[in-house]
């Protein structure tokens, strides 16, 4: 039985222009990147003729998932967030005559990086067995106990912490 012979395959790979022109390849990404760079040049032309264009720097923008109409603003500060929400409706105005069309604006403060890490313990920390309960803690549980009906079962449950955290 002869099969017909495979067809030579010239093209392994596609062109890169004909990949950038494809929208589910990087002309896609390339489109919402130009996109935001525009919104982020309409904002600084707003910002400055509302004179906060020193603000500008210190603002992320960008559109709020599932409303195209709606803008979303991260900034660095809570003094920025507040300066920015007090002018709101003109900076809504401004970007309209820039011609980004929007019905509201979300500001929002950027997470802070955390400054401190976890370092772990040094010498004999790390091997030492933690300790009983100190004096009043002790008389506490065992003030619990007390109170407890003995046939219960957290009676028992406190009753074993007290043996296992024996001085």
């Amino acid at each position: 039985m002869n099969f017909a012979p495979k067809p030579i395959r010239t093209k392994a790979a596609h062109e890169w222009l004909e990949y950038l022109r494809d929208s589910q390849g990087l002309g896609g990404i390339l489109a919402k990147t130009e996109d935001l760079a525009k919104l982020k040049i309409a904002l600084k032309a707003a910002l400055f003729k509302l004179d906060l264009d020193n603000l500008a720097p210190k603002i992320e923008i960008g559109w709020r998932s599932g409303s195209q109409n709606e803008l979303f603003l991260l900034v660095n500060g809570a003094s920025v967030a507040s300066r920015l929400q007090q002018v709101l409706p003109s900076l809504i105005n401004e970007l309209t005559k820039k011609g980004v069309i929007c019905t509201s604006i979300k500001v929002r403060l950027k997470p802070a990086p955390t400054t401190w890490e976890i370092k772990p313990r040094e010498g004999l920390q790390a091997s030492q067995k933690p300790v009983g309960f100190n004096a009043v803690a002790r008389a506490s549980w065992e003030s619990l106990l007390e109170k407890l009906a003995p046939d219960s079962d957290l009676h028992k449950a406190v009753e074993r912490l007290l043996q296992s955290k024996s001085k």
